[in-house]
Formats: structure tokens, sequence, C-alpha cells
């Protein structure tokens, strides 16, 4: 039997692109046997999985081509895939010759087809995998991402992602039932849901029709046998109605942990923004998660220095911050993208002036951060421990999705066990099993 030939992997961006990736690793091995190293000298084959969200990410690409091209064995291929390969497309074989291949967000059954294709371009935002059953890899064998939805119709002004994934398709739920329960099958215990707009489930799907919503799904999803957690990423606050807000409450297979995507205090901003919601709109939403379940951890994204953010518009932000005391913040500099309205406002804010702003709020946050996590000394969580760590500890999130530390061996994985914290600090907690 030959040996498999090894695959390195850069995964960059947000957790679709894990679960890409993931999808890439699967099919790959469907028609060869690949093998994973993190040695890029070593690879026969390297990809790139990208993200387009901020200009970073988009810079660093052609750096790394440069540096795995010095590095690689001359018969290895570069694949570029993810939202920038959908972006930029034909311009990076024009920029980086050395890469074989591009691979766009919304084509990745395809990597089969194009990994043999000399200079292979496809980056079709328009098709449609919503129905392609794809093959079976988890990177962690105790949870299960699994897409819920492609694409997003939001117009947000900032936001390059409706460019490089396309319109919003739901995936069938019978589609959803079946790898959730596969997962299952073979030791995972949790499933993160995900899509742009997750509660936007149901709007739309390709060649196969339902009647179903978002609340729908999670209904369904919770009666699988075996599925004990259910996490999903991300909702919008336009879709948090009531009836899902009830059922993220009162379902006890839905882990107490949510994200509503604030990225501006300012309703004028979020106007601008198009957004779809004002200040009041988002604080009710976050005062009802509060009312009904006073045990969730919410977490947010901001966007510091959009277009036209004044003083006043900043101090709008803080105040949220203040009201709602975020567990999580994902916090940013407005970066310009292109195929975005916001790249085109005139009133671009100060860079200075949107970094001493971003510093204050995160500087904010760490103090509410710190005063969070000092008061879980002494309480006690179930916590689903899935991974190992150096000097015999195994990590795990609670059900509100802390980060969980406490001395034990393999035999804790896979398993729910209750855990007294003994020591806290901002980005996770060590505890004792009880």
């Amino acid at each position: 039997m030959p040996e498999p030939k090894k695959l390195f992997i850069e995964t960059l961006g947000c957790a679709m692109n894990v679960r890409d990736s993931e999808h890439m690793i699967a099919e790959l091995n469907r028609k060869d046997s690949y093998a994973l190293t993190e040695d890029v000298s070593q690879a026969d084959l390297i990809l790139i999985n990208t993200c387009s969200v901020r200009e970073k990410p988009v810079a660093k690409l052609f750096s790394e081509i440069g540096v795995f091209n010095k590095k690689k064995k001359p018969t290895a291929k570069i694949g570029v895939c993810g939202c920038t390969a959908s972006h930029l497309g034909e311009e990076i074989i024009r920029r980086a010759p050395s890469v074989d291949f591009v691979l766009g967000a919304r084509n990745v059954s395809k990597i089969t087809e194009v990994v043999d294709t000399r200079h292979a371009v496809e980056i079709d935002t328009d098709y449609d995998e919503s129905s392609y059953a794809f093959g079976e890899y988890r990177s962690n064998p105790f949870k299960a991402m699994v897409n819920i939805s492609i694409g997003c119709d939001k117009g947000c002004t900032f936001c390059i992602v409706p460019a490089t994934r396309g319109e919003e398709i739901s995936i069938p739920s019978e589609l959803i039932v079946q790898e959730i329960g596969k997962a299952v099958a073979t030791g995972a215990k949790e499933v993160m849901l995900l899509g742009q707009n997750v509660n936007n489930y149901g709007r739309r799907f390709g060649t196969h029709e339902e009647e179903i919503d978002f609340t729908g799904l999670l209904q369904k999803v919770s009666r699988i046998e075996g599925l004990e957690r259910i996490r999903f990423t991300s909702p919008h606050p336009l879709h948090m109605d009531d009836a899902f807000l009830e059922e993220f409450a009162s379902n006890p297979k839905i882990c107490k942990q949510i994200h509503v995507p604030l990225q501006s205090g300012s309703t004028r901003l979020l106007k601008a923004m198009k957004r779809g919601y004002t200040k009041e709109n988002f604080l009710s939403r976050c005062a009802k998660i509060r009312a009904l379940c006073p045990e969730a951890a919410i977490s947010t994204d901001i966007i510091v220095g959009f277009p036209g953010e004044s003083e006043a518009d900043f101090e709008d932000t803080m105040a949220v911050l203040e009201e709602v005391r975020f567990e999580q913040l994902f916090s940013f500099k407005y970066s310009p993208r292109p195929m975005t309205e916001a790249a085109l406002y005139e009133a671009q804010v100060d860079p200075l002036a949107a970094s001493e702003r971003l510093s204050r709020l995160q500087a904010r946050h760490t103090e509410i951060l710190d005063e969070i996590m000092d008061a879980q000394l002494s309480k006690t969580h179930a916590v689903y421990f899935d991974e190992l760590k150096p000097q015999g500890k195994v990590a795990g999130r609670s059900d509100d999705g802390k980060l969980v530390f406490v001395e034990g061996s393999e035999e804790l994985l896979g398993k729910i066990a209750s855990v007294r914290i003994t020591k806290t600090s901002r980005g996770a907690l060590d505890g004792a099993l009880l």
C-alpha cells in the first residue's frame, strides 16, 4: 500500500473557514490518501484557507505564499482557498505564479477537481453546495461543527462576505440531522451549528424546499439521541424574535452562551452600516435574554472607527458595553474592504483616533471581564472535556462557554463532569473534579 501524501493546511478567519478546511481534508481523502503535517517542507500539498473580512489577513496571504514557496519541495503544490480566493481569483496567480490553483469559499466540494489542474480558478459565488454530502472528517472527535447555511443576504456596508460567499441558502434539515447523527455515533456529544446568520435559517433553500425556521431546526436537532450540547454562531440581532429566545432559554440541550453582534452602539452609525436595528432594539434583545436566562453568557462584535464615527457615537458604544457587560468581546478597528459601500464613504476616521478609542474599549472590557471571571471562584460548572493539555491537564467548556482546566488524563475526554472552580484568570478557569 503506497504511503499517504502529506497535506499542510493553514486556516485563517472564522469557524466557517475551519469547517471548510475539514471538508477539504475529507474530500481530498476520498480521492487519495493524505496525512496532515505541520512541517510545510514535507508537504505534497499546501493549502492556505483565507479570510478577507479585514485587510491584514489579505496582506499576509502573499507573504505566506512567498515563505511557503521557498520552503516547499519542488514537486509540492500550493492552493489558495476561501474568501480571498473568491475575491481576488486569477489576480492571485498573476501576483504569485507559484500558486497552482485558486478555490473560492463557495466551491469547496470542487477541491479534487482543481488539485490536479495547473492554474485552475474556481470562484463561482452562485454555485450551490447546500445539498452536497461532504466526506467525513473532524479535527476533534468529541465535538462537531456543522454548516446549516451558506452565504449571506445582508447588505452591511462594511462587510465583504456577501461578495465572497454568495447569496444565503439554507441546508436541508435532514442533511443537517444526518451529519450530526454520524458525528454523535463516533463520539461527539456537542455540535456547533454554523452560518453567517444562523437564526435566519429557512429563508431560502436551493433544490429542496421545506417549511422550517431556526427555532424549528433547534427543536429537531435537540431530538437527536446521544447529543447533549448544542451551540451556534453567529445569530443576527434582527432575527432574535421571542420564540427563538424562549427556545434558547428553555431547551436544556442548548448551551447558555449566545453571540449578539453589536458592531456599534450608535443608532446613527447602525443605520449607516445597514444593520437593521437601533441601539434600543439591541438592548431590548439583551434584556430579554437576561430576563429569560440570567445565567447566559453574552458575547459581541464591535467595530471602532467606522466612517463618520464621532466621540458621541463611540460613547454610545461604551454605554452598551456598560449595560450589557459582555462576557466576550471581539473588537477591531474599521478596515475598508473592496466591494463594500463604506469603503467609499468620505468621512473616514483618523487612524490614531480610532486606535485610541479601541484601546479605551478594550481596557474597559478587560476590567469587566476580570470582575466576571473573579466571581466564578468556588462556583460549580458542568464541563464537557474535549482536549488534552500539557502537564497533566485536561480542558473543556462549561455550559456557558468558559474554558476550564482540571488535572486529569484522557479518560476524561468525551465526558461531562462537575467541576468546582479553584482559581480564576482572565482567559480561563482552573478547577477540581467533584
